[in-house]
């Protein structure tokens, strides 16, 4: 066990929890006799014993789970259970075992299989991201007739085998309450698709099925879409990373015809290609509550949302549309122009990285002012030009809900700030402003700065100005100076481009007075900034003076951090 687990079980020793008989059976009388303990104890130093052959490991696993012959034996393995799970810094609760990302062993599944005839009532388990149980977990599907009432099954980056899929698919028969299921970043699943889902039946009750970065083939593309007609509950579809089942699309949305309920369908980085927005236009109309839609970083997209977005338009309820890095073109931006303004419910459009965007969406930006429930808007790295940018910075005066804004990577935004923040004034909600990399120079933070003076974007909780190096000093103090009106700011990056690195001014004495009135913040990004040996001391003294938990990145070069003392 690492020392973490180490540290956990040692606590677990020392601190009074609730017992696991107490919380599992309370209804039970188990009152061990001192005998009775005293064999209890010599049962668990006898358990801990392991042999090292993989056979006869196998064996010992399946034996814990055997039937328990009395009350001794079950009072036994509970107080084993219990210690378990404070190794793992886990709390037992009966209806939902969460071992995720634990770093679970062979010997930790043996715990595992032993604690499920425990669990009639389990409607959660989770098992992901622990690496090291891949090739036992058919020791763990052979107890599920034991869990028939579960409804979640995570089970996502466990290294499951070809023989852990198969194990997997025969007990999916044996839980018919599963709503969930989620086996992503299992590459043994590609290809094997069939060996696991093959035994849901028409009206199964599966509302969210997860499958990202599973090395799906165009083959288990096909078989998804011949198995979603029997999945009429479903509500989230994801697909993602599986970029073999471009080519098996059409079986994909025939089948998401017969999914009326879905409201969340993610496609990002799937091998899309031109002619699947039309295909998937066509399966649109029959999705009426898709709430998100995730077509991101499929490259082949670009030109496919020319003649073949009207469906888009019907989807009433979406709220979240993400086409980030889709190789947009001029004439796709002309057709998205004519439908994303009536998308009355969006409340996130990420167009993020599309770079033909930039002098082409003038009237698509402007049009955003029809979106008022909008929060999020991510249109970074978009060569966004003068036109474009004004257009944006109009419209932006009529989204009052907008919390999260990226423009970061448009060049053009240099020198030009204030058109963006004269309408941001009148913004009440917004939380995160990210502009890296867009060439501000000293007059732009200088008309921020006076903006926040005056109190306006006063729940900023993160500004992000990185690798804008063009501000002289004299910029870095006025913004400084006014720092200390942003009392929601948990995070402030101002870091230099990694290609260059410069000595800190006078302005770092006004960012540590600043910072001293900031009761939330965390995290500042001055990575590249070299600090003198006086401010290395003015910095080390704030921290003996202070003592807050700010986490100062000066990357290479110096780094600080402060823990809070209580």
């Amino acid at each position: 066990m690492s020392q973490r687990r180490k540290k956990n079980s040692s606590d677990g020793e020392t601190k009074p929890r609730t017992s696991f008989v107490n919380k599992f059976f309370r209804s039970s009388k188990l009152r061990p006799t001192k005998a009775e303990s005293r064999k209890k104890s010599n049962d668990l130093e006898a358990a801990d014993f392991q042999p090292s052959d993989d056979t006869q490991r196998t064996e010992n696993i399946l034996d814990t789970a055997k039937p328990l012959t009395s009350e001794m034996e079950l009072g036994s393995r509970m107080e084993k259970n219990e210690q378990f799970l404070q190794k793992l810094g886990r709390k037992s609760v009966n209806k939902c075992l969460d071992l995720n990302n634990c770093g679970l062993t062979t010997e930790d599944v043996r715990e595992v299989v032993a604690l499920l005839p425990l669990l009639p009532d389990l409607e959660k388990l989770d098992i992901s991201w622990n690496d090291l149980i891949g090739g036992t977990l058919h020791s763990v599907t052979q107890q599920m007739h034991l869990v028939s009432k579960l409804k979640i099954l995570r089970l996502g980056s466990c290294r499951l085998t070809t023989d852990d899929v198969r194990a997997l698919g025969e007990a999916l028969e044996a839980i018919p309450e599963l709503e969930e299921l989620n086996l992503s970043w299992n590459s043994k699943v590609g290809g094997n698709l069939p060996l696991i889902l093959q035994k849901f039946q028409e009206g199964s009750k599966i509302q969210t099925l997860e499958l990202i970065d599973c090395n799906l083939t165009s083959e288990d593309g096909a078989f998804v879409g011949q198995l979603l007609p029997m999945m009429q509950n479903l509500e989230v579809l994801d697909l993602s990373i599986n970029r073999n089942i471009g080519g098996s699309l059409n079986s994909i949305a025939q089948g998401l015809k017969s999914t009326s309920n879905l409201k969340v369908l993610k496609l990002h980085s799937c091998g899309l290609s031109q002619k699947s927005v039309r295909i998937l236009d066509a399966a649109f109309r029959y999705l009426c509550e898709l709430r998100k839609l995730d077509l991101s970083c499929n490259k082949e997209l670009g030109g496919g949302f020319e003649d073949s977005s009207a469906q888009l338009a019907m989807l009433e309820h979406l709220e979240v549309l993400d086409l980030h890095q889709c190789s947009l073109t001029v004439d796709d931006v002309m057709s998205l122009t004519q439908v994303i303004p009536l998308l009355s419910s969006l409340q996130e459009l990420d167009l993020s990285a599309n770079k033909k965007m930039g002098g082409s969406s003038e009237n698509l930006l402007s049009r955003l002012r029809f979106l008022p429930a909008l929060k999020s808007l991510l249109i970074n790295n978009c060569a966004l030009q003068s036109e474009t940018f004004t257009a944006l910075a109009e419209a932006s005066a009529h989204l009052p809900a907008l919390e999260v804004f990226d423009l970061s990577w448009n060049k053009c935004i240099g020198g030009n700030l204030k058109l963006l923040l004269e309408t941001l004034k009148f913004s009440e909600s917004l939380q995160v402003l990210r502009l890296s990399s867009c060439s501000l120079v000293t007059e732009d933070v200088a008309v921020l700065a006076s903006l926040i003076q005056t109190g306006h974007l006063a729940k900023l909780q993160k500004l992000i100005l990185s690798y804008n190096d063009s501000i002289c000093d004299t910029g870095w103090a006025i913004f400084c100076q006014n720092m200390w009106f942003l009392k929601e700011l948990t995070e402030l990056d101002i870091s230099l481009r990694p290609s260059t690195s410069r000595d800190c001014g006078q302005w770092f004495r006004h960012l540590l007075c600043a910072v001293t009135t900031l009761p939330k913040i965390t995290e500042i990004g001055m990575k590249r900034w070299i600090l003198p040996a006086t401010q290395e001391e003015e910095l080390e003294r704030f921290h003996q003076d202070h003592r807050c938990s700010i986490h100062f990145d000066l990357g290479e070069f110096q780094e600080a951090d402060f823990p809070r003392l209580n």
